[in-house]
C-alpha cells in the first residue's frame, strides 16, 4: 500500500449505451488516466457479485488499474448507468440507485491505506455522498491528511446544497463544469462575472485550487489567488463521456510532476479533446498523442512553460 500516491474513491460501474456497455464512473475514469501518465494509483469501490461485476474487474486489470481495493457486494449489484448523447453533444445519465459503489464500507484495510507513507492525493466526487453508507465511509476517509480533490458531478435528484457546502467544505481542489460553478454560485447571491463566482467559492470554502471546464471553449484554472485560461483543443467529438475526468487527471499528473500552472491546463485540456474523440470514458491511448495535441498549437498560444 505505500506504493500508491493516489487514490480514487467512488463509483465503478458500467455505461450502458444505445449501442453498447463501457466500464465508467468518474472516479475509475480518473484512476485510468492518472495510471496512464505514470501515477500509482488505487482505485477504492465496490462491485457486485455478479456477471457485471466479474466483467468490470477484468476490464480494469486489462488496462492496468489494480482490483486490489476493490470490496465486492452479495447483495447489491454492480453499478449502471444509462447514457445518451443529445444534440447539443452534452451527455445524458440515468444512474441506477442502490448498487454496489452505494456500500462501499469503511473497513480497516482503507483506513491503512490512507494513512500511507507517500499517499500524496484523494480524489472523490459529490456522488459518493447520495447513500448513506458510502457517505459514512467518504466522512472518515476526508479525515486523512492528504490533499482532497472533490469533483463536483450534480445529478439530481441525488445533490442538496448542505451536501455540496459539506464536501466543497472538505477539499483543497475544486473541479467542476461551468453550469455547476453557475448553479452554486446562484445560492449566495449575484457575481458580476464567472472570476467572481469562482473567487467567491475559492474565499468561502477556503479552497486553494478551482479548476472550471468550459467545453469546447477550454477552462478556467484558479490557483493561489491568480486567474489562469486555456482555450480549447479543436477535435472531432465521438462522446463526451469521461472528458472532464480525463483533464482532471491531466491536471494533477502535471502538478505531481511540477509543471506550471499554465502548462498543466494546457496538458489537461489536450488530454480531455482526446479522450472526446474517442468512444467511451477510457479509450486506448498513448501519452505522446498528448503532448503532440499541444506542440501544434505552441506556435499561438501563450504559457506553455513546463
Amino acid at each position: 500500500m505505500s506504493n500508491y500516491n493516489i487514490v480514487c474513491l467512488g463509483e465503478v460501474l458500467w455505461d450502458i449505451l444505445p449501442d453498447r456497455e463501457l466500464p465508467g464512473g468518474a472516479p475509475m475514469n480518473v484512476a485510468y488516466h492518472l495510471q496512464q501518465l505514470s501515477q500509482q494509483v488505487a482505485m477504492v469501490s465496490r462491485v457486485g457479485a455478479d456477471d457485471h461485476g466479474e466483467r468490470l474487474l477484468r476490464e480494469m486489470e486489462r488496462k492496468g488499474l489494480s482490483t486490489a481495493c476493490i470490496q465486492q457486494d452479495s447483495a447489491h449489484p454492480t453499478g449502471r448507468v444509462y447514457a445518451r448523447m443529445d444534440t447539443h453533444n452534452d451527455m445524458q445519465y440515468d444512474i441506477v440507485y442502490d448498487v454496489a459503489w452505494d456500500h462501499i464500507a469503511w473497513q480497516a484495510s482503507l483506513e491503512k491505506l490512507l494513512g500511507s507513507e507517500g499517499l500524496q492525493y484523494m480524489v472523490y466526487g459529490s456522488l459518493l455522498a447520495r447513500h448513506p453508507v458510502s457517505r459514512a465511509a467518504l466522512q472518515q476517509a476526508l479525515r486523512a491528511g492528504v490533499q482532497q480533490v472533490l469533483d463536483i458531478n450534480l445529478r439530481a435528484p441525488y445533490y442538496s446544497r448542505d451536501t455540496l457546502e459539506w464536501l466543497m467544505g472538505s477539499c483543497h481542489l475544486l473541479k467542476l463544469n461551468l453550469a455547476e460553478l453557475e448553479l452554486i454560485s446562484a445560492w449566495y447571491g449575484s457575481q458580476a462575472s464567472h472570476e467572481a463566482c469562482i473567487r467567491m467559492l475559492a474565499d468561502r470554502f477556503d479552497i486553494d485550487t478551482v479548476l472550471v471546464t468550459l467545453g469546447s471553449k477550454g477552462c478556467i484554472g484558479y490557483i493561489q489567488e491568480q486567474f489562469y485560461y486555456q482555450p480549447g483543443q479543436p477535435v472531432e467529438v465521438a462522446d463526451t463521456i469521461g472528458s472532464g475526468d480525463a483533464f482532471l487527471a491531466g491536471f494533477l499528473a502535471c502538478r505531481i510532476n511540477g509543471c506550471t500552472p499554465s502548462y498543466s491546463l494546457a496538458y489537461a485540456n489536450a488530454l480531455g479533446a482526446l479522450v472526446a474523440s474517442r468512444p467511451g470514458g477510457c479509450p486506448d491511448y498513448d501519452p505522446l498523442e498528448i503532448t503532440a495535441m499541444i506542440k501544434e498549437r505552441q506556435t499561438t498560444l501563450p504559457g506553455f512553460d513546463q
